[in-house]
């Protein structure tokens, strides 16, 4: 009768890996493909402009994990000293249905979606990238950077921030964290043109003002749209050879609330992928694209571990039920 809470300092401390943050998505998403992860998409409130707080359940039976995250993203929060993106995260006892952790869920969030589209771009783009572009160089920028590391063998990186200062930072930072070449563009055309995946990590928006265009992405590359379709113009999501999402009921749930009103419906979601139901890329000229949205399948494939570690080490608060 008590459970474990982590902070964000706790759950940072615990530093699970990238690679096994990969392979335990990939477990999740297998499971999901054959039809044996429960996850209801996820309802949202909206306090105020593009800023949204969501509920997010999800039981994956083969991992024994069941929980919620209760996560929020204010776009405005920059602008004070605070984190785009913030929530706490609930695990429950498969058996009992106790909640047994609590854990701050900034760096799962930011953590898993890089997993996420690196789990994509392994079945959507070619193997041997070795050219990434990042548009938007924050949390995500980072952490996929990381996650695509961790699974192609990169040589250069194309940076691009509306912000010089963020573009300046990333470069300086990434570069001694992962040893690759970083090249700051001062235009986003730059970043996508030569690059063999780009990703692209902005705010979400509901009315965005999209940017790339229709033929800056060369045949056989892959693109990540971590922001929606923020970033990406209809014409240049018409030309994608394959458009790929996580969810594809939540993807027809999220259009219903007024997004991708101009994105074309994808042809499979990542489970199916993944399991082999649906194929990944076929050619090498394909234009691919995984438009993610999010799923609680990808933190309750990884708050399991975390915890399992911080218990082993001692990490953490306890506290009575």
């Amino acid at each position: 009768m008590k459970l474990l809470y982590l902070s964000r300092a706790d759950v940072e401390r615990v530093a699970l890996d990238m690679a096994a943050i990969i392979r335990l998505l990939g477990v999740a998403f297998r499971e999901k493909g054959e039809g044996r992860v429960e996850m209801p998409p996820k309802p949202g409130i909206h306090p105020k402009g593009d800023a949204f707080i969501h509920a997010m359940p999800a039981y994956i039976p083969g991992l024994k994990s069941a929980g919620l995250k209760w996560v929020s993203g204010f776009p405005g929060n920059a602008k004070i000293g605070l984190p785009y993106i913030s929530g706490l995260l609930v695990l429950n006892d498969v058996e009992t249905g106790l909640p047994y952790a609590v854990m701050d869920c900034t760096w799962i969030t930011a953590f898993r979606t890089g997993a996420a589209s690196a789990l994509a771009a392994k079945y959507l783009a070619r193997p041997r990238s070795e050219v990434l572009g990042i548009l938007a160089c924050g949390v995500q920028g980072r952490t996929h950077l990381l996650a695509m590391a961790a699974l192609f063998p990169l040589k250069r990186i194309y940076a691009y921030d509306i912000l010089p200062d963020a573009e300046l930072r990333y470069i300086e930072e990434m570069s001694v964290k992962t040893g690759l070449e970083i090249i700051g563009v001062d235009h986003p055309k730059k970043a996508v043109a030569d690059s063999d995946i780009v990703v692209t990590s902005g705010p979400i928006l509901k009315h965005p003002r999209p940017t790339i265009e229709k033929g800056w992405l060369k045949p056989g590359a892959f693109g990540s749209a971590v922001d929606y379709d923020s970033y990406w113009k209809p014409e240049a999501l018409a030309e994608m050879d394959k458009l790929a999402t996580d969810d594809l009921p939540q993807f027809r749930y999220v259009r219903s609330t007024g997004y991708f009103q101009r994105t074309p419906e994808p042809y499979a979601d990542l489970g199916e992928i993944v399991a082999g139901k649906k194929p990944g890329r076929e050619r090498e000229d394909e234009r691919t694209l995984a438009m993610n949205l999010g799923l609680a399948l990808d933190d309750m494939a990884v708050a399991p571990e975390i915890y399992r570690r911080a218990k082993e080490r001692g990490i953490g608060t306890w506290l009575p039920l």
